[in-house]
C-alpha cells in the first residue's frame, strides 16, 4: 500500500523554479494549443491580471528577504518576464525611490543590480503586515478557474487495453476489469471495500495511471483579492518529464507563473480531518495552502482506509455531497469569505470495513460505483505467488506452494489474500540472507520460518 506524505512548501523564502514545455513554430490561438490548454502568452503587466502595486511588493519582499539581486533574479523569483512586464514595475519603484540601482552586471536592465532603499523597507514591512508570501506571482482566481473547466479529462476514455497496461504487474479477473473500467470512465466517485490485503489501493493507483493521461497545467499560487492560495505542492505534484519553455511563434513567452505537472494521484489515510478539507491558513506567514482535493483537480483523490480517520465517517462523507453532484467546491477563506472553486477530481473511497457500518443507503446512492475487491481465488493466488518470484528472482516450485497452502492456509482456515506472496517472499529473503542460504521454494523450513514470522494467530 502507497504512504504519501504531505508537507508544506511554503516559497515565502524562495521562488519556485521550473520551465514549460517547447512549442516554438505553433502560432497563438489565445489559451488553446491543438493538444489542450496551456498558459497564455505574458507582453505586458496588464497580461498578468495583477496591479502594479501587487507586483512591487512582491519585487520589495524579495529584496527584504535576500537583500541585492539582479534584475533576471528578481524574474525568477517571481515567475515573471523582466522585459515587458517587471520592467515597468522596477522602473517604477525607482522612481518612487524605494529601490535603487547598485550597479550592473551586464547589458541591458535585467543586468542592474537593485538594492531596497530605505524608504521600500518600510513599504516592505507594511506589504508583510498582510502576507509574508513572497514567492512566484500569483495567477487571479477567474484565470485558475478557467484553466481548470479546460483541462478536464471528462473526455479521456479508458478501454480494455489501458486497464490491462497498467495492470501487467497484477493478477486481475476480466471480470474485475470490467467492473473497474467503467468506473474510472464515469470521471465522478468509486467505492471499493472488501478484506484487507487484497490491493485496494493498489488498484486505485493502476486506475489512476489509466485515466490520467495527458500532463496538465497548475499556477505556483492563486491571488483571491490580494491573499495568496498557494496551489502547487512538490511533494504531491509531480513535475512533467517534459520540461522545455514554451514559447509561441510570435516569440513571445508562455506565462511562467504556471508549472506542468503529471496529473495528480493524491492519496491520504487516517490523518484526513474537515480542517484538512478546507483552506489551510498559516496565521504567521499569512497565506494559505490548499486542500488536498484542490491539488489533486484534473486527477484522482484517494481516501484511503476510509472510516479509520478521527472524523466520523459520516460527517466525512456528507462533505462530499455537493461536490459530486455539481462538480464544485466552496471553500472558505480566513474573513469568512466564501470562494466556489471546480471540483473535477476522481474520488475514490476505500474501505476494509462492511460499507453498511460507515454510510447509509442515502449517500451510497451518490457513490456511482460500488466495487467489492475480494479475496483470491486459489488459481490467482498461485499465478500471483509465481509473478512474485519472477519480480524477486526466486526460483518457483509447484510442490512448495502445495506445502504452505495445505500448512498455512487450510490447517488453520486461513483465508487467501493478494498481498501475501510478496509479503511471504519478502520474508524468506530476509532470513535466507540471514542464515546465509539460498532463496527457495522447496526450502519448507524457510517457507515455514517465513510464516510463522508473518502470520498472527487470534
Amino acid at each position: 500500500m502507497s504512504n504519501i506524505k504531505s508537507l508544506k512548501d511554503k516559497g515565502q523564502r524562495r521562488g519556485n523554479t521550473g520551465a514549460l514545455p517547447q512549442l516554438d513554430k505553433r502560432p497563438i490561438t489565445g489559451e488553446l494549443i491543438h493538444d489542450g490548454w496551456a498558459p497564455p502568452s505574458l507582453r505586458s503587466l496588464d497580461d498578468t491580471g495583477l496591479t502594479k502595486l501587487a507586483v512591487a511588493d512582491l519585487i520589495l519582499k524579495a529584496l527584504y528577504f535576500r537583500g541585492d539581486l539582479l534584475g533576471h533574479q528578481i524574474a525568477e523569483i517571481l515567475r515573471l518576464p523582466f522585459n515587458g512586464v517587471l520592467d515597468s514595475v522596477v522602473e517604477f519603484l525607482k522612481r518612487e525611490k524605494l529601490v535603487e540601482i547598485m550597479g550592473s552586471g551586464g547589458i541591458g536592465e535585467a543586468s542592474y543590480r537593485y538594492a531596497i532603499a530605505t524608504k521600500g523597507i518600510e513599504r516592505a514591512l507594511d506589504a508583510l503586515q498582510r502576507t509574508q508570501y513572497a514567492g512566484a506571482a500569483p495567477v487571479p482566481l477567474d484565470m485558475y478557474i478557467e484553466s481548470i473547466n479546460a483541462q478536464n479529462r471528462k473526455d479521456m476514455l479508458v478501454k480494455e487495453e489501458h486497464m490491462l497496461a497498467v495492470m501487467e504487474n497484477l493478477i486481475v479477473s476480466k471480470d474485475m476489469l470490467d467492473k473497474i473500467g467503467p468506473a474510472a470512465n464515469s470521471g465522478t466517485s468509486i467505492f471499493l471495500y472488501g478484506p484487507p490485503g487484497n490491493g485496494k489501493t493498489t488498484l486505485s493507483e493502476a486506475i489512476g495511471r489509466a485515466i490520467l493521461g495527458d500532463d496538465m497545467w497548475v499556477p505556483y499560487a492563486v491571488d483571491v483579492d490580494g491573499q495568496v492560495i498557494q496551489i502547487f505542492d512538490s511533494v504531491n505534484h509531480t513535475l512533467s518529464d517534459n520540461q522545455m519553455p514554451l514559447k509561441y511563434g510570435t516569440g513571445s513567452m508562455a506565462d511562467p507563473r504556471w508549472v506542468r505537472i503529471k496529473r495528480p494521484v493524491i492519496i491520504v489515510g487516517g490523518e484526513l480531518t474537515m480542517e484538512s478539507l478546507d483552506l489551510i491558513y498559516d496565521p504567521i506567514n499569512k497565506f494559505y495552502e490548499a486542500p488536498y482535493q484542490v491539488k489533486a483537480n484534473g486527477g484522482l483523490f484517494l481516501i484511503d482506509d476510509f472510516g479509520r480517520q478521527q472524523v466520523r465517517p459520516q460527517e466525512l462523507l456528507n462533505r462530499w455531497i455537493v461536490p459530486l453532484e455539481k462538480k464544485y467546491d466552496f471553500l472558505t477563506l480566513n474573513n469568512g469569505r466564501k470562494i466556489e472553486l471546480p471540483f473535477n477530481v476522481l474520488i475514490i473511497f476505500s474501505t476494509n470495513m462492511d460499507p453498511k457500518d460507515l454510510v447509509d443507503d442515502a449517500f451510497l446512492r451518490r457513490i456511482k460505483y460500488k466495487i467489492e475487491i475480494g479475496n483470491p481465488t486459489l488459481e490467482q493466488y498461485r499465478e500471483l505467488f509465481e509473478l512474485m518470484c519472477r519480480i524477486k528472482g526466486i526460483p518457483f516450485d509447484r510442490d512448495g506452494m502445495v506445502y504452505l497452502i495445505k500448512e498455512w492456509y487450510r490447517k488453520y482456515n486461513r483465508d487467501l489474500r493478494f498481498v501475501h506472496p510478496r509479503d511471504i517472499l519478502s520474508q524468506m529473503q530476509d532470513i535466507a540472507r540471514y542464515l546465509g542460504r539460498p532463496v527457495t521454494m522447496a526450502d519448507t523450513d524457510l517457507i515455514d520460518r517465513a510464516a510463522e514470522s508473518y502470520f498472527v494467530e487470534l
